[in-house]
């Protein structure tokens, strides 16, 4: 018996961890080794809204600690005694503990019998040390996880390293191709409220957009996002930018948060087109995401740029995949370019695709408000995306036609409601 606890996964077996919510959690260790991985557990991004306080003194320190004070949402309790003692100090917490909290426990021992006990006594979870950090991320995370719900859905962050590098084309594109190619239902959120563009490249005016939602969170809910997405195929929706300048958009650090919270409950995939500017929701929507996109040109602007940004994530995300690089717009006659090897020398980052210059595709297709497969179906170009789409999603390219094991319910009554 590793741990009790079997973290979610979804059909392609990668492991999805959900983000906590604004909950409180104390833990209390009694060795080094437990309180420097909960150390890193706490300032993990998916527990960015938690608050979390770490003691020392195990079951005992928490029984005192609680005596005379309400309890957490989750009490996390390292223990090296043997199972009556254990036992024992579990009964004596009981005795203070509010009703809802939750705890953890962390044993040295792997004892079944143990484990039963604990559960007989309404413990949550058994982790047995050594502590993987992963893994305790992901036991807290599954302790407000609904019974039987779906997985949650993965944000895909696509920004880029300099203005003007073709980040929105690959974030727009990138989209397609994970509706189309990997058959899931994708979303695109244009989060460049005052110039976005994706609009434009899907030849779509909605009425409303992803403006209604951010400059009103309270509102935000199932409901109001369903009247919102603008439906571009079959697996496809567009949270549109209005891409007017009738207000300014000075929005706060959390702007975000309501609406990637419901989009994530509902829809498997959502593409974050991210616009290059650097504010305090910004990075905390960056960070946040499942899967990152830098998106450069091979200049030296923004192998700086890149650099700075790959060093940031490393810090900020040190339990997270390390951000993916898109080369764009490789091969200007008459440039110099600065290699690929020279990017992957200069920072830790994973090169994810390598796109060609072509003035003549990319131009019909922004004119014309086409994705590139609609403007060359078999072209290179295209399969560039198809394969990164098959890379970020965990899948092989599957044939084509095929229809979506995954059409969730907003995009299913979306395309009732537009036929």
């Amino acid at each position: 018996m590793a741990s009790a606890h079997d973290p979610a996964r979804n059909e392609t077996g990668e492991r999805l961890i959900a983000p906590v919510p604004r909950v409180t959690i104390e833990a209390f260790c009694e060795t080094p080794a437990v309180a420097a991985v909960m150390e890193i557990v706490a300032a993990d991004r998916r527990l960015a809204r938690a608050q979390t306080k770490l003691a020392m003194g195990g079951a005992s320190a928490a029984v005192e600690a609680f005596r005379h004070a309400p309890t957490p949402n989750v009490i996390i309790l390292e223990t090296n005694s043997d199972r009556e003692a254990i036992l024992t100090h579990l009964d004596s917490l009981s005795e203070v503990c509010d009703v809802g909290t939750r705890v953890l426990v962390v044993g040295h021992v792997n004892d079944v019998q143990l484990y039963r006990e604990l559960v007989r006594r309404g413990v949550s979870d058994y982790l047995i040390a050594p502590l993987s950090v992963v893994d305790t991320i992901a036991a807290i995370s599954d302790l407000f996880a609904t019974p039987g719900a779906e997985p949650l859905g993965r944000t895909i962050a696509v920004i880029g390293a300099k203005g003007g590098v073709g980040a929105s084309t690959v974030a727009h594109n990138l989209g397609w191709s994970i509706a189309r190619s990997a058959h899931l239902a994708t979303v695109i959120a244009d989060l460049d409220i005052a110039f976005g563009t994706a609009g434009l490249d899907f030849n779509q005016d909605p009425p409303q957009g992803i403006a209604e939602a951010v400059f009103s969170p309270d509102r935000v809910d199932a409901n109001l996002v369903d009247r919102l997405l603008s439906r571009c195929s079959d697996n496809l929706s567009l949270l549109a930018a209005p891409a007017v300048l009738d207000r300014t958009c000075d929005l706060n650090e959390s702007a975000f948060d309501q609406l990637l919270d419901v989009l994530r409950a509902s829809i498997p995939a959502i593409v974050l087109d991210m616009p290059h500017v650097w504010t305090a929701w910004l990075r905390r929507v960056l960070i946040a995401a499942d899967e990152i996109v830098i998106v450069v040109e091979p200049d030296l602007a923004n192998l700086r740029n890149a650099k700075n940004l790959a060093d940031l994530l490393r810090q900020t995300r040190p339990n997270d995949r390390k951000p993916r690089l898109v080369l764009n717009r490789v091969g200007v006659p008459k440039r110099p370019e600065i290699t690929a090897a020279d990017f992957l020398k200069a920072f830790d980052a994973e090169l994810a695709a390598t796109i060609p210059f072509d003035a003549q595709l990319f131009g019909t297709a922004a004119n014309g408000g086409q994705m590139l497969s609609e403007v060359q179906p078999s072209g290179k170009v295209p399969a560039v995306f198809d394969e990164l789409a098959a890379a970020i999603t965990g899948r092989a390219e599957q044939r084509r036609g095929r229809a979506s094991a995954f059409l969730t319910p907003i995009i299913a009554r979306l395309a009732r409601r537009k036929s």
